[in-house]
């Protein structure tokens, strides 16, 4: 495989917040799996991500997927649902179409769809059972809609009990932190035929902890809170980190 030409849409899980480097900057699975990939494949790849924090599925799809097409990839990730789980009178199903309606058009395109399911965040949640229940639903709806499909690559995460460990997770108990992702990037990687490092699945340094009781309310709850009451969202006004190509090179 000597072109490659991977772009990622999808929200926060796939934007990397979270993993936050010294700068500032996110990170995330998807610059990790990048770079993997480059050098597991030892030629350089070209990535693009137009991913952006807070988008529910269906906005994901109407406003990522066809710039995302645009750019003539040969591969393609989609995650979504994420934030439509946190919400009152979800319709789990009309979030699975959105599957349906990347991978049609990654048919059309000839583009080859890697599907990702999120990693599971319920054991450290307020309303863990409900978020455990809409996953596990959601889940199950996204894979019969692939089910009969052999070329849709398949990296999913939810079903990951060691990824749910809080270890894996950052201070607000919704994002994973740098171990995390580099879980979620080894589990591509090896979708995608290669072999992973071995620390990404399990790194040596795995730092729990944060805020606790009110204080992890104030903190995080409530401001998740706030942006519902006033209909906005973490990402109004952001663009994607990388909207066009960019070329990760062997290291």
């Amino acid at each position: 495989m000597s072109d490659v030409r991977f772009v990622a849409i999808g929200d926060s899980f796939t934007e990397g917040v979270g993993d936050e480097l010294p700068d500032g900057r996110v990170r995330g699975w998807a610059d990790i799996a990048a770079q993997g990939w480059a050098d597991a494949a030892g030629h350089p790849i070209q990535y693009a991500n137009l991913a952006v924090r807070g988008k529910l599925a269906w906005p994901i799809v109407e406003e990522q997927l066809e710039p995302a097409l645009a750019l003539n990839p040969t591969h393609l990730s989609f995650n979504g649902g994420g934030n439509d789980m946190l919400r009152p009178r979800t319709d789990l199903e009309h979030i699975a179409d959105a599957f349906s309606r990347v991978l049609r058009r990654c048919d059309d395109q000839g583009v080859t769809l890697i599907v990702l399911s999120g990693a599971n965040p319920a054991g450290q949640l307020p309303m863990g059972s409900m978020i455990q229940r809409r996953g596990d639903e959601l889940s199950a709806a996204v894979l019969r809609r692939v089910a009969n499909r052999s070329d849709v690559i398949r990296a999913l995460n939810w079903p990951d009990r060691e990824l749910a460990r809080s270890a894996y997770w950052s201070e607000d108990r919704l994002h994973m932190n740098a171990a995390g992702h580099h879980r979620v990037a080894a589990r591509v990687l090896d979708a995608l035929g290669y072999e992973p490092p071995t620390q990404w699945w399990a790194p040596s340094e795995l730092r729990a902890g944060g805020a606790v009781g009110l204080a992890y309310y104030r903190q995080h709850v409530g401001p998740w809170v706030k942006r519902r009451l006033t209909r906005t969202s973490s990402g109004d006004g952001r663009a994607a980190k990388y909207g066009t190509w960019v070329e990760r090179v062997p290291q």
